[in-house]
């Protein structure tokens, strides 16, 4: 930070820290005890009237950053901002000492303040702190964005999030119910006898799902190491150990490009439950999302991107071959070879890459390109073909599994599955894990000989799920980006930056 190119606001504002020092104040204070905020105080005595509250006689002290100002000789009000929102408070001269009026004159908008004084009611009916000490707590050497304008630069916003905290009451309502959201993941999963644990970031081997992964360096050990994609291999280790259900609300790393719905690092909630399958993670699934609506939204029905999405009725639950066959005239239940699978992919126009030529991953693209883009209510797309579910139990078709994805408004929110318990197969499915990586899928997974040895001590029959918290939180929050539900989502540089 170069400060040797300061606007004159901000040479004004270190001139006044200046004179607080020469006044023998700190410019950047000390602790400061409150009695209330903005939110008790208003909880409490809203309800009371000018005389009511004035033959009361409530005492509080507050503090937060100064929001507004106005007035003028010797009185003024002002309006300062906790964690809950903003509180108007009342100086005047003849209540505060000399010093402690001449703060609050000289006082810039950011500046934060602590007050102790009487609640009163204004002429104009808004309750207010009538201050009787006033109390610098820090200089702000930067002036706030303007009130009318804020931080109109949505880019900007999401860099400076401290800035657009203060100034953005909608930033300040996402941020405080995100982990509300996240509370209630975890109050439904506790209430269903899941135990939540943790497992390990960094991982020697790469696994538990198709992606990209960041590689780091472990210098002690002299290793490289993986920071995980998903956290499904350690959980399933702890089936076999006996813990039977557990979850874990869990930071996951794709390295991968990014996008309104994708961030290199977010954040999912997985569970496995012993002696349960696919059918029982869907019902669990369900049940979780309409917990969230209740608790959240207090209703199942609203407005997302302008579709009415519905979580009342049960959700659809449809085999992605006949999600297919609905959208355009093609069963690939009657589709015998791989030859067959290639020259629909031709005739349709599709994309093929050299590691997408084995049915399943033709099957995929299909979906992709026809199914994905009509899926607006809640629907269960199930009957995952085996080559992009390694992880999976096979279905009575041997091509498909028993996984399923949540759809919600075009985009998938939960992945689920019966695991497979068998390490035969399981080692056989490593194996064309790594023939796809040589003929370069980069998101195939590595051999994970632990993994297989942990399954030849017995994984009883399990369901296991996956829920994307960041996308669920855009949902209940009615967000269209997942950077504007994360506080510091990752940026390119920006022209400044670059130029520094």
């Amino acid at each position: 930070m170069d400060y040797r190119n300061l606007n004159d606001q901000e040479i004004v504002r270190r001139q006044k820290m200046e004179d607080l020092r020469a006044k023998g104040i700190d410019p950047f204070g000390s602790a400061f005890k409150r009695t209330a905020t903005s939110k008790s105080l208003k909880d409490d005595y809203d309800q009371y009237s000018k005389e009511e509250l004035l033959e009361m006689n409530i005492k509080a002290s507050i503090a937060g950053r100064i929001m507004t100002k106005r007035g003028k000789g010797k009185t003024g009000f002002m309006h300062i901002q906790d964690r809950y929102g903003q509180f108007q408070v009342y100086c005047r001269s003849d209540s505060l000492s000399e010093l402690e009026y001449k703060l609050f004159k000289k006082a810039d908008l950011g500046d934060i303040v602590g007050i102790e004084g009487e609640l009163i009611r204004t002429d104009m009916g808004e309750l207010t702190l009538k201050a009787s000490k006033y109390t610098h707590l820090c200089k702000a050497l930067r002036p706030l964005p303007e009130k009318f304008h804020g931080l109109q630069d949505k880019e900007e916003a999401r860099r400076r999030r401290y800035v657009d905290l203060i100034v953005n009451e909608e930033s300040r309502r996402i941020a405080f119910l995100r982990p509300q959201i996240i509370r209630t993941f975890q109050r439904f999963f506790d209430s269903k006898g899941f135990v939540e644990v943790e497992t390990p970031i960094l991982q020697p081997i790469l696994g538990g799902a198709n992606a990209r992964p960041f590689i780091t360096r472990h210098n002690a050990l002299d290793m490289d190491f993986y920071l995980r994609i998903a956290t499904e291999l350690p959980l399933k280790r702890l089936i076999v150990g006996g813990m039977e259900a557990v979850y874990e609300v869990g930071r996951l790393f794709r390295n991968e490009g990014m996008d309104s719905t994708h961030n290199p690092e977010f954040t999912t909630v997985e569970a496995y439950l012993a002696y349960s399958d696919m059918e029982g993670m869907m019902d669990l699934v369900e049940e979780c999302f309409c917990y969230l609506c209740d608790e959240v939204l207090k209703s199942r029905t609203f407005e997302y991107q302008g579709n009415i999405l519905d979580f009342e009725k049960p959700f659809k639950r449809i085999h992605m071959v006949d999600a297919i066959n609905e959208q355009i005239d093609v069963n690939f239940f009657e589709v015998a070879t791989e030859e067959e699978a290639l020259k629909l992919a031709k005739e349709y126009d599709l994309n093929i890459e050299n590691h997408q030529k084995a049915f399943g991953h033709i099957v995929n693209l299909f979906f992709e390109k026809y199914v994905e883009q009509t899926l607006i209510q809640p629907t269960f797309i199930y009957g995952h073909p085996l080559e992009i579910s390694p992880l999976a139990k096979k279905s009575s078709d041997p091509r498909f599994t028993e996984r399923f994805e949540l759809f919600i408004n075009k985009k998938e929110y939960a992945n689920a599955f019966t695991e497979l318990n068998d390490p035969i197969d399981q080692h056989e499915r490593f194996l064309n894990q790594l023939k796809e990586k040589e003929l370069g899928n980069d998101e195939a997974t590595d051999m994970d000989y632990d993994y297989i040895e942990a399954l030849e001590y017995g994984l009883p029959p399990t369901g296991g799920l996956g829920i994307g918290i960041d996308r669920t939180v855009m949902l209940l929050t009615q967000t269209d980006s997942i950077r504007d539900v994360l506080l510091f989502p990752h940026m390119r540089h920006s022209n400044k930056e670059r130029n520094d």
